[in-house]
């Protein structure tokens, strides 16, 4: 249904005929370390996340799963250790 609370005019999965069914009734606000993700929409009411209907809880634990501004850091280099003797005799075989 659509939200008529805080993100009036936006679909809303909590809005049922009896109004919003989530905690306390609407939408909660975004967090500090909310600021730069992607998902963050501004509406008259205020700054909210697109996803997420209490931003708080998801940054309680660590880092936000929905967070498109932080990286986690296990990315793979490609500069990786080569053993010599595999690496010359992967190329001696073509």
């Amino acid at each position: 249904m659509i939200c008529q609370t805080t993100r009036k005019g936006q679909e809303c999965a909590f809005m049922t005929k009896d109004g919003c069914v989530y905690n306390g009734g609407s939408c909660y606000q975004i967090v500090e370390s909310c600021n730069g993700c992607s998902r963050v929409v501004s509406y008259e009411t205020g700054w909210f996340c697109g996803k997420c209907p209490e931003p708080e809880k998801k940054w309680k634990t660590g880092k936000c799963n929905l967070a498109t501004h932080v990286t986690d850091g296990t990315a793979k280099t490609k500069n990786a250790k080569v053993n010599p003797i595999k690496a010359s005799k992967r190329r001696g075989g073509r």
